[in-house]
């Protein structure tokens, strides 16, 4: 097998990339209710090292980079990294996900400096319960100029992410699948993971329930994922100018075609989101570690990769909440 893969033949060609741990929200299900200490800012990596992992892994295999964070928008400069980044040959894929509130501000420049296309985590379509849910100042109306804006720009498909929580958003389902036919819309329904301060079984929504609702509006067809690396399905409304999509992370797992890594903004390199197992790549770098030497590591994560996540058993990682591992 050619290129990147790990220690059970799954070829590893995504890499994703927090460049930092600092949010302008602080969403229930990926913040803890106090917030977090953030990270000293000598510890995150620079750009330029940055750079420096994704042009190795790039000789590595890795052709795909997805940016998050956090939230990525709320570090100075980042249009000046997605240049850097796409000046790498081998990388010919660069996205990112965001909360959307600073998107309309930077849209166009992202788009210029070579971002393809954004996913952005949207819950609710309601202005008050996206207050609740975001802890925030910030409004739905932000949100939605950042989408309009993104798409203006042509960072297309804009994807919307929608994690599901029963109790909070589960009555919003049709409306968003509603947003799919008319408006085309590309949503993505997840499941919640057992994380954070909002997370408990009582708040867990299967994706088989999610489709039972949904399907009162009509008939989900199966339809080409169209363009990215995730783990998503996509179905279709008969005549729909978007797609809806479902994530199972509980439910269904899909660590058989898992093809990720994880860098987090401090330098760790993670081979599964949902383990604590991590290679540290900071210390190395600001030690004069060579680019062969760096791109052995980055291999060695790979081979590191668990054959799937335990949530079934109840294991979950708690060294992190999810907005210091980039989701």
């Amino acid at each position: 097998m050619t290129g990147l893969s790990d220690s059970f033949q799954r070829p590893i060609n995504y890499l994703r990339i927090s460049v930092t741990d600092r949010c302008n929200l602080r969403c229930a299900y990926c913040m803890p209710l106090d917030g977090i200490h953030p990270m000293p800012h000598a510890d995150i990596l620079t750009y330029e090292e940055i750079y420096t992992v994704a042009k190795a892994a790039a000789a590595a295999g890795i052709n795909k980079v997805r940016l998050t964070g956090g939230e990525p928008l709320v570090r100075l400069g980042l249009p000046e990294l997605v240049r850097m980044l796409a000046g790498i040959e081998a990388i010919d894929d660069i996205s990112m996900t965001t909360n959307g509130i600073l998107l309309a501000r930077y849209a166009t420049e992202l788009k210029s400096a070579g971002l393809r296309r954004v996913n952005v985590s949207l819950d609710t379509l309601k202005d008050e319960r996206f207050r609740s849910i975001t802890r925030g100042a910030y409004g739905v109306a932000d949100v939605l100029e950042g989408i309009k804006a993104a798409k203006s720009a042509g960072l297309k498909p804009v994807k919307i992410n929608v994690v599901v929580m029963a109790g909070m958003n589960d009555d919003e389902l049709i409306d968003f699948a509603a947003k799919t036919i008319d408006d085309e819309w590309h949503i993505r329904f997840i499941e919640h993971m057992p994380f954070g301060d909002g997370a408990s079984a009582a708040s867990f929504v299967s994706v088989n329930d999610m489709r039972k609702n949904i399907e009162t509006l009509g008939q989900l067809e199966p339809c080409q994922a169209g363009v990215g690396n995730g783990p998503a399905k996509y179905f279709r409304f008969p005549g729909a100018k978007g797609t809806v999509g479902f994530i199972t992370p509980v439910t269904e797992h899909f660590c058989f075609q898992c093809n990720r890594l994880r860098l987090t903004s401090d330098g760790k390199l993670r081979p599964c989101l949902l383990s604590e197992n991590e290679i540290d790549l900071r210390k190395p770098l600001r030690s004069g570690i060579s680019s062969e030497e760096l791109k052995l590591l980055i291999e060695k994560a790979a081979a590191c990769k668990p054959l799937q996540h335990h949530l079934s058993e109840g294991r979950v990682p708690k060294d992190r909440p999810f907005s210091q591992v980039g989701g």
